[in-house]
């Protein structure tokens, strides 16, 4: 485990502290023609070099240097084929990290995957994602009929009451299973601290209630997953 904590704190110095962004446009532009693709992987092998500090870890580092040029030239001729252009980042990333993985645990790699899953608290899992979109879904429909009387006087993000719901309800998830409901307490007087400018300024009967009804819906459907999840 210790040496993969140092590849991956090797990738994350390379790839985020030593690159700076004269670099990646320069790499998005002229691709495998740019210089700054190479010097990224030196650095790479060099950084990683001096967190193993021992030389027979060079092939490793060799290896891994190979595989980061290989991926960052697939995300730079890829990248104009998506729509969203954070989702060949994210791609390239989660990459990285599998190559970083296998390296480190080559010699057992099976056996320490098949143990990893073993320790998946699936139960936890279902409740987590139980608390995102599908909750969100439920939501909507409990909501519905309610939101149909809404009239909103004010630009907002595109889904952000949606992803602020998710998020909210996978903290409280988390502080139900740390056994920390005081905290539970503190985020829903967040919330409704930063809805009060909203709120005053609408001066909206309607609108008030409804942000009520869906926060103590959005908190007692993440706090009854929660006690179900204990109780299992």
């Amino acid at each position: 485990m210790t040496i993969f904590i140092k590849l991956l704190l090797a990738h994350l110095i390379g790839d985020f502290l030593l690159q700076p962004n004269k670099w990646v446009l320069h790499k998005e532009a002229k691709k495998a023609g740019s210089k700054y693709l190479y010097i990224h992987v030196i650095l790479h092998f060099v950084v990683t070099m001096i967190l193993l500090w021992d030389l027979k870890y060079w092939k490793l580092a060799l290896l891994i240097m190979a595989s980061h040029y290989i991926i960052d030239l697939i995300k730079l001729y890829s990248a104009p084929l998506f729509k969203h252009q954070n989702i060949p980042f994210f791609i390239d990333q989660a990459l990285h990290l599998i190559v970083l993985y296998c390296c480190a645990f080559y010699t057992d790699l099976f056996a320490h995957t098949t143990a990893l899953i073993e320790l998946i608290d699936w139960p936890l899992v279902t409740a987590a994602f139980f608390l995102t979109f599908p909750a969100a879904i439920i939501m909507g429909k409990l909501l519905e009929r309610m939101s149909v009387q809404i009239d909103i006087d004010h630009e907002s993000l595109p889904n952000a009451g949606k992803y602020i719901g998710i998020i909210e309800r996978l903290f409280v998830l988390v502080f139900i299973v740390l056994g920390n409901w005081a905290s539970i307490g503190l985020l829903i007087t967040a919330k409704s601290v930063f809805r009060f400018n909203d709120l005053k300024d609408s001066n909206n009967r309607k609108l008030t209630e409804y942000i009520l009804i869906g926060t103590l819906l959005s908190f007692g459907l993440a706090m009854v997953t929660g006690l179900i999840y204990l109780n299992m």
